[in-house]
């Protein structure tokens, strides 16, 4: 397989129609002036940068962003939200995200734009995390029940990587775009999707997978949300909030 060539990074982000947006409005609620607000990556995501720089005009916010891949902080630039050098901040206030999949735990699955890595990395400096979803992709059972589980790759030793895989009983298609070109991640990654069943023990799956020294990420995020933001059908917003963790 060749990896120098045919290469395709990240997808383009739909531009967003000015009506009410309520989930995207819910999600960007508790923002204040002062803040740093991360972007996460994806449609989704995209409808809570648009009701954010809908707030800083009609508000007057003064906040900064960081954003989780180059086309939500193309989206946010072009939309008059001030984007800040990530490396130089400790901590964000709140993060902005979409997700691929849900359950009723709060585990959440991500990994759809190939912007996991980022994401994490964004979520773990954040105060508070936000993630908004349609019903349609809330599990009852748990995550990986509805769609597949993202695994960010190094093209170096890719095969023994996925061989490491297949050890721990996950196989993975390398993804590649509508024109059979290879997709590669902001950070320079191949992605494989790979299915599981939705029985899994998630837990332990994520620790196996962080043991394998190719494996840069994967979309398992297991207790990174502390709010999720579900869009049911009727439009009404239903809203999950993990427990406080006492000291």
């Amino acid at each position: 397989m060749v990896m120098s060539s045919h290469l395709h990074r990240g997808s383009a982000l739909n531009k967003q129609t000015t009506t009410v947006d309520s989930l995207a409005s819910a999600a960007v609620a508790e923002i204040v002036s002062g803040m740093t607000v991360g972007l996460g990556a994806g449609l989704t995501a995209a409808r809570g940068i648009h009701a954010l720089a809908q707030r800083v005009i009609d508000e007057g916010l003064d906040i900064n962003c960081v954003a989780a891949s180059e086309r939500a902080e193309d989206l946010a630039r072009s939309l008059g939200l001030k984007i800040v050098d990530f490396a130089m901040l400790e901590e964000i206030d709140v993060l902005i995200d979409g997700a691929d999949e849900v359950d009723r735990s709060m585990v959440v699955l991500k990994g759809s734009r190939g912007a996991m890595t980022r994401e994490r990395i964004l979520c773990w400096a954040s105060k508070h995390t936000i993630f908004m979803v349609h019903e349609k992709k809330v599990s009852e059972t748990q995550v990986g029940s509805l769609c597949a589980m993202p695994i960010a790759v190094m093209a170096y030793g890719v095969a023994s990587t996925r061989k490491a895989l297949r050890h721990i009983g996950i196989n993975g298609v390398i993804r590649q775009d509508m024109d059979g070109r290879l997709f590669l991640t902001d950070n320079g990654n191949l992605v494989l999707d790979a299915t599981i069943h939705g029985n899994e023990d998630l837990l332990e799956m994520a620790l196996e997978l962080n043991d394998i020294p190719g494996v840069i990420d994967h979309g398992l995020f297991i207790d990174e949300a502390d709010t999720i933001l579900i869009e049911m059908s009727d439009g009404t917003i239903e809203r999950l909030d993990r427990p406080a963790v006492e000291d």
